[in-house]
């Protein structure tokens, strides 16, 4: 009996968001949170202590070059999450467990829990500051567990996490492929673009010239943030701001001012 061994075709999944069309209304963390299972803050939880992975963060022109004394202050709303970088990635070079790695046939940079050991050292590699630190088990209000989704395992204490465009949205993609006698399960949809309510997040493949990510990407206006550091990050913006495009340019002061957390 002879088997067709199937082959999977390698992508690169991607996102061009665009701060011009950003309200900072935060659904995108709301959707990321109750997506992935994370517990509610506890009250006492800091930006620092609490856990989230994505955050909307307030960019200033009085932080941008440019942008001096007697010029009118700007400001913006910007979604911050894992890059998603694919060149020298910094915190899968510095993972002593290799919890970190990226994969290749996505291309997304994934976190796995079960071998973290909770050295935070990808925490400190990160020049977008963008994982977080479990310190302490989740917990949710009696009844709120019935709401979990089901197809992603709650993280415990002691273990770092990030963003991975919802990976189990890919998993449950590849799994109706695979009913349907397919082999590759082409596009999905992460529960922060689902969620935005101004189309700001743009999702796609990267190497496919035809997806809508490809196509936002070919605009002038379209820029890495610290590009020079030359980790080629699969997370891109959009803005027709000349101030926040000289901003990420610069690579100076990181968004500092959080507007919504989980």
């Amino acid at each position: 009996m002879s088997t067709t061994r199937v082959t999977r075709k390698p992508r690169r999944y991607g996102m061009v968001i665009d701060i011009d069309r950003c309200t900072g209304c935060g659904a995108c963390v709301i959707a990321c949170a109750a997506e992935n299972n994370l517990a509610p803050a506890h009250s006492k939880a800091t930006e620092r202590t609490g856990v989230t992975l994505v955050r909307v963060v307030t960019l200033s022109s009085a932080e941008s070059p440019g942008t001096g004394f007697g010029q009118p202050r700007m400001a913006a709303y910007m979604p911050l999450m894992c890059m998603q970088c694919e060149h020298e990635t910094p915190c899968v070079s510095v993972c002593p467990q290799q919890a970190v790695e990226v994969d290749k046939l996505s291309g997304i940079v994934e976190q796995m829990p079960q071998r973290c050991l909770g050295c935070r050292y990808c925490m400190t590699a990160c020049p977008y500051h963008a994982r977080s630190f479990n310190w302490a088990d989740p917990q949710w209000p009696a009844g709120m567990e019935a709401t979990l989704n089901p197809a992603v395992a709650p993280r415990m204490r002691g273990v770092v996490e990030k963003c991975d465009f919802c990976q189990s949205r890919l998993n449950a993609a590849q799994d109706e492929a695979a009913m349907n006698g397919q082999s590759d399960p082409g596009a999905y949809t992460p529960a922060c673009v689902e969620a935005c309510a101004t189309n700001a997040i743009v999702f796609g493949d990267w190497n496919d010239p035809e997806s809508p990510v490809s196509q936002a990407a070919a605009s002038v206006e379209t820029f890495a943030w610290l590009e020079k550091l030359g980790t080629q990050p699969k997370v891109r913006f959009h803005s027709r701001q000349p101030w926040i495009r000289a901003m990420a340019a610069r690579g100076g002061a990181a968004p500092a001012k959080e507007v919504a957390h989980g």
